[in-house]
């Protein structure tokens, strides 16, 4: 059975961001492949929600996160989620490599000049 899939509005700004940053950096070709590949990860969670790795903050409005990277070549880009009985909740698509406590409590433009 496939959970509702909801991304939150951060969830949401940050796709955006990175869409547009694929399109102007790599072109809009690399920029679907890139959407293609998460909306494979979220349907896949929907059905799987275990899949991903439960992870653990001190922040406590970051209990209860899980995480998934997307497929090659976008494996460096994790989707953060929260799954309940019948809902999906994607909450956040952040690079792996970043200051993830700090990136996950701030709004996803904050970090843009």
């Amino acid at each position: 059975m496939n959970l509702a899939i909801q991304k939150a509005d951060f969830f949401k700004q940050d796709f955006a961001i990175r869409f547009a940053r694929y399109v102007e950096e790599a072109g809009p070709d690399i920029a679907r492949r890139f959407q293609v590949a998460l909306d494979q990860s979220l349907n896949k969670l929907a059905s799987r929600p275990d899949l991903g790795r439960s992870r653990l903050f001190r922040n406590p409005r970051l209990q209860g996160l899980r995480s998934l990277p997307l497929e090659r070549p976008f494996n460096k880009i994790l989707v953060f989620y929260r799954a309940e009985e019948a809902t999906f909740h994607a909450v956040r698509l952040i690079h792996g490599a970043r200051d993830l406590p700090r990136r996950l409590a701030e709004p996803p433009d904050s970090h843009l000049g």
